[in-house]
């Protein structure tokens, strides 16, 4: 199993209860995106809410309770994916298997500006978990307009002085609930809504970032906005640059499963199988990615299944 977020550790549970000595392969991201969410709100059973951090440790746990494998390694070469026994190699070992799951999950897109590049990790990030302490009593600016945007404003607005956030479009694809707590903070000016505006310079020193140009998308306005850090969440792209040329993957890099099969998360090779964020562009949500990696656990066990009959036979 490649791969240790919600579908990676789920996929580790599953196999192990079924007997198929599973061994997860973490990646450099252990824990996955999740562990940089501050509040986790609809994770069933853990109400009111849970950190992501929490969350994938009692993933990683429950993992470990059932005897699985977990190596703290990085896939770095694919040596075998012609047929069984695969095979894989990491900084650390070769990995041979009778199948796999990948579940690499994914990581954020950047603004891909010039002026944007030299400001990353001086000013410039895409979590607010890891970084929002550096700006206390500080001006800072989140960019985006989903769920990760909105979460990440609410919990700047805890440690800032004041929070920008810009968004491209007027409406947002945020869950509503996230929404009104968003509109108690404008209302108190604590939050200042940009829409629709996209940023089109950012603008800094040699220590750092001072500010942020933004432009109107229908009328002839400009903002320079001084403020000393900037969040970055427009969306995530998959980690599945390593099978670009092996597997079966749509325009936007995700890997295609053959949903019309009678194993649901099988990849374009037969025995190798994807769960998660690294095949999912419309959900994306820590409950889907499991229930995938449930899902490939048990594609992945009948395959084996199978093929141990005709070995039998």
């Amino acid at each position: 199993i490649l791969g240790s977020g919600p579908a990676g550790y789920t996929s580790g549970i599953y196999s192990a209860r079924a007997n198929l000595n599973p061994i997860i392969v973490t990646g450099n991201d252990i824990g996955g995106q999740l562990t940089k969410t501050f509040n986790i709100e609809n994770w069933p059973g853990n109400f009111p809410q849970i950190t992501g951090k929490k969350l994938m440790n009692q993933l990683y746990n429950h993992a470990l309770y059932f005897n699985t494998n977990i190596i703290n390694d990085t896939i770095v070469k694919i040596i075998n994916f012609n047929k069984s026994p695969f095979i894989v190699e990491g900084n650390l070992f070769k990995y041979i298997c009778n199948s796999i799951i990948i579940a690499t999950g994914s990581y954020p897109k950047f603004l891909g500006l010039n002026s944007e590049k030299k400001f990353i990790g001086k000013g410039i990030s895409s979590c607010a978990v890891c970084d929002g302490f550096f700006y206390r009593n500080k001006t800072v600016a989140v960019i985006g307009g989903g769920n990760s945007a909105i979460e990440e404003t609410l919990y700047l607005a805890k440690i800032a002085s004041k929070v920008h956030l810009i968004h491209r479009k007027n409406n947002f694809t945020a869950e509503k609930i996230l929404l009104k707590k968003l509109k108690i903070l404008i209302n108190t000016n604590k939050v200042v809504l940009h829409t629709p505006y996209i940023v089109t310079e950012i603008l800094g020193n040699s220590v750092g970032v001072t500010g942020i140009k933004i432009s109107s998308l229908y009328k002839e306005n400009i903002k320079i906005i001084p403020l000393y850090g900037i969040f970055i969440l427009i969306g995530t792209i998959p980690n599945s640059i390593l099978f670009k040329k092996i597997l079966k993957l749509d325009e936007n890099g995700y890997i295609i499963t053959n949903k019309n099969n009678s194993y649901f998360t099988e990849t374009s090779i037969s025995g190798i199988f994807a769960a998660g964020d690294v095949m999912d562009n419309t959900y994306r949500q820590a409950i889907t990615s499991s229930a995938t990696g449930c899902m490939a656990a048990l594609d992945a066990q009948r395959f084996l299944n199978k093929q141990e009959l005709l070995i039998n036979n």
